[in-house]
């Protein structure tokens, strides 16, 4: 499948890149980029062209993957998905609700495949348990904690990312505390959300259309000795608590572009497609509607 790549940042670059161009059933056409000089100098690290035109390159590719902001990613899907690309975008897929409904909308319309990269879902070891626990019925509760250093005092690539400095934790790491509760407990039907003492932390407690509740702490600005994740459930069956995720992400990454080549072979959706990330930022945006400006 001839893939485009849409970003030039440091996930471009030691994630998405990479995982393209050692897939056997890739073909990586041509990188586009906001700025032309890292254009450039991307597509020459990944020994492909550079593409000044978004839709051009569209042109030439069966798919897209996108690594770029939010609200960056989602027009640009959408004019990916009417040029009949498959998607392969990452989370979170827009921060409203409007941007999320067009970017499925064009899916659907197009009839094209998709598939949204939360990472633990693409994980071998992580997949796994989720899907374990998925085959459980009757938990009861809930629990998924994202809390790094990002902000805290780590050295990450990420620290000048402007739209994480902007919407913080709960738009970066929350969809991937929501990707392990929701299709274990089930939609949301209810978000409660405030702001914790450090930073950007955030605490979501949830309701979900099962009955069950869940809880979430999110943050990007705790110390790197109080930096962790833990996510849980629990009912009948016990206690279950999400392993670590073993894989590199560019290795993860590889599985989600295995995941677009199946969905677009056999016309059947990923669980983790555009409808789905669709329901995760309409969570993360009504949580953020009741938290205070900061």
């Amino acid at each position: 499948m001839r893939f485009g790549l849409l970003g030039t940042g440091p996930w471009a670059d030691r994630t998405h890149g990479p995982a393209l161009v050692a897939h056997e059933d890739v073909e990586l056409v041509g990188v586009w980029g906001r700025r032309a000089e890292a254009t450039e100098a991307q597509a020459a690290r990944l020994g492909t062209r550079a593409y000044a035109d978004a839709d051009a390159l569209f042109a030439e590719c069966d798919a897209v993957a996108v690594a770029l902001p939010p609200d960056v990613q989602a027009p640009l899907a959408v004019r990916a998905a009417r040029a009949g690309c498959h998607l392969l975008l990452d989370k979170p897929v827009a921060t409203t609700p409007g941007a999320a409904r067009e970017v499925t909308a064009a899916v659907e319309r197009a009839g094209v495949a998709s598939v949204v990269f939360f990472t633990l879902h693409f994980s071998d070891t992580t997949a796994r348990w989720l899907r374990q626990q998925a085959g459980e019925t009757g938990w009861q509760v809930g629990r998924a904690d994202w809390l790094s250093p990002v902000f805290g005092g780590a050295e990450s690539p990420y620290a000048a990312s402007p739209w994480r400095r902007e919407k913080g934790a709960l738009w970066d790491v929350g969809p991937h505390a929501l990707s392990v509760l929701l299709p274990l407990l089930g939609a949301v039907t209810e978000v409660t959300a405030v702001r914790g003492a450090v930073g950007d932390t955030v605490h979501l407690v949830l309701r979900h259309e099962s009955g069950a509740s869940s809880t979430c702490a999110l943050s990007h600005s705790v110390t790197p000795a109080a930096a962790g994740v833990t996510a849980e459930v629990r009912g009948p069956a016990g206690v279950a608590a999400l392993p670590s995720r073993e894989e590199a992400p560019d290795v993860a990454f590889a599985q989600a572009v295995g995941a677009v080549l199946d969905a677009a072979r056999t016309g059947t959706p990923h669980p983790c497609d555009v409808r789905f990330a669709e329901a995760v930022t309409g969570v993360l945006h009504e949580a953020e509607s009741q938290l205070p400006s900061v």
